[in-house]
């Protein structure tokens, strides 16, 4: 008699081995989007996923209560927009402290506070005042005693480097000195990192003759790159960027300073000419980067350092600007679905109960269409779960395969498991148009869907 093999969610494993080592892989939580789930959903989300970090690029109360007592660890934003506020009067910081943060800490574990986004990248010149607001910050956390708890720094983009390659000749770009000098002087001082958001996809987008796809993508088969100066090896365009940082920060003779990734990676889908924005090569980067982090691996120039690596993005977001790609580097879609399946570990999905590899690289499933309506998608999971004769008890309240509560994510798990009992023909996944197959398994945390090479007992 077989027994069930219970998937661990992949999401988990890598995050599993971030806390087992030093290094961390968090997720940014975007909201420039107007069909998003509720905050509440999405804390849902990322618990089940077994996410514990997460960066949010303001303070909202909603989405701020909404991780209370998850687990989840929260980077919290101070949008350019309130950099004038807070860096002219203390009073100001003060009275933000006072309702935004105090009020759900430590209920919510807040650990950072970043002060300015990319500024550099600003349309409106605010690098002068991000440093007055970074101290005003830590002023106030202090007056509460959580200037030791509650770290503040300040996100930069690679463009704050006046030249990144070869990586040991990283430099920041000197007409930012009035402001980067103190801020750096802050950091060290109240052991604050720096905090940089590295996208090796830019740098082959807008140069494709110069970087190849492989060695953005972090793939084996990439050609090295040698650095002339110092002759490390580079395999991958994200060690040669934060190494360009590491660099940048010696040069100044800013040695000891910890440098944090609070964004990176790969958009699931572009315009036409945005080639190279698919989902299989967001998968293969977002899986290549996160096995990196979770290994230690460090960089040429800093092997085996810690390095704290935050994804973007949770979600598509469809009201961003811009190119196509700029709405699409989501992992979920919104309706909580994944976007593609990520294999963090490499050696395909690992059974709880033995540790031991499973194999599903042949077997295909059923899925819902996205593209379904709600209407046929309820008729057809109606069908499944009764004239079908699918046990559909694992997708009620309190069962493995009830969250996401959304009808997407049911039906799917319906239409699967009928796809499985008859055969796993085209025809067993018809379900009138709204099913579609697909050979990335679905599984999530202890959902486990069925391939017909497979038989799940419930043990308990």
């Amino acid at each position: 008699m077989a027994r069930e093999l219970f998937i661990i969610p992949l999401l988990f494993l890598f995050l599993f081995a971030g806390l087992c080592r030093g290094s961390k892989i968090g997720v940014c939580y975007g909201r420039n989007a107007d069909d998003l789930p509720t905050p509440d959903k999405v804390a849902q989300l990322v618990k089940l996923q077994q996410i514990k970090y997460v960066r949010i690029y303001d303070s909202n109360i909603q989405v701020i209560k909404a991780f209370a007592n998850t687990g989840v660890e929260l980077m919290v934003g101070v949008p350019n927009s309130d950099l004038l506020a807070f860096s002219q009067y203390q009073s100001n910081v003060d009275t933000w402290l006072k309702n935004s943060i105090l009020p759900y800490y430590p209920a919510t574990m807040i650990t950072y506070i970043t002060v300015g986004a990319e500024i550099t990248e600003s349309t409106v010149n605010v690098s002068s005042l991000v440093v007055p607001a970074m101290t005003n910050v830590h002023t106030a956390l202090k007056k509460a005693g959580l200037h030791k708890r509650i770290k503040v720094s300040s996100t930069h983009s690679l463009g704050v480097l006046s030249r990144s390659f070869p990586p040991s000749a990283g430099a920041f770009n000197s007409s930012y000195a009035f402001f980067l000098k103190p801020m750096l002087e802050f950091l060290v001082e109240n052991q604050s990192p720096f905090m940089v958001d590295l996208y090796p996809y830019y740098a082959y987008r807008d140069s494709p003759s110069n970087v190849s796809l492989n060695y953005a993508l972090f793939s084996s088969s990439s050609s090295d790159v040698i650095d002339p100066n110092t002759g490390l090896v580079y395999t991958n365009m994200f060690d040669a960027q934060l190494d360009a940082i590491f660099f940048a920060l010696m040069a100044l003779n800013f040695r000891t300073l910890k440098v944090m990734v609070t964004e990176s990676g790969w958009p699931n889908k572009g315009s036409a000419k945005e080639t190279a924005a698919t989902p299989d090569n967001a998968q293969t980067y977002n899986t290549n980067l996160i096995r990196h982090v979770i290994n230690d691996t460090g960089t040429p120039a800093k092997p085996g350092e810690e390095i704290d690596v935050y994804i973007f993005s949770l979600f598509n977001e469809n009201r961003k600007p811009g190119l196509e790609s700029e709405r699409n580097w989501g992992l979920f879609y919104p309706d909580q679905t994944s976007i593609y399946s990520l294999d963090l570990t490499g050696r395909g999905n690992v059974d709880v109960i033995t540790g031991a590899n499973v194999t599903s690289s042949n077997g295909t499933w059923c899925v819902a269409s996205s593209n379904a309506s709600e209407l046929d998608l309820q008729n057809a999971l109606d069908w499944a779960c009764g004239p079908g004769n699918v046990d559909c008890s694992a997708i009620q309240p309190s069962q493995p395969c009830y969250q996401p509560d959304t009808l997407l994510s049911h039906a799917s798990y319906a239409f699967n498991s009928y796809y499985q009992q008859n055969g796993a023909t085209d025809v067993a996944c018809s379900f009138g148009g709204t099913g579609v197959k697909t050979a990335k398994d679905p599984s999530y945390d202890k959902c486990v869907y069925a391939t017909s090479g497979y038989v799940y007992i419930n043990p308990y």
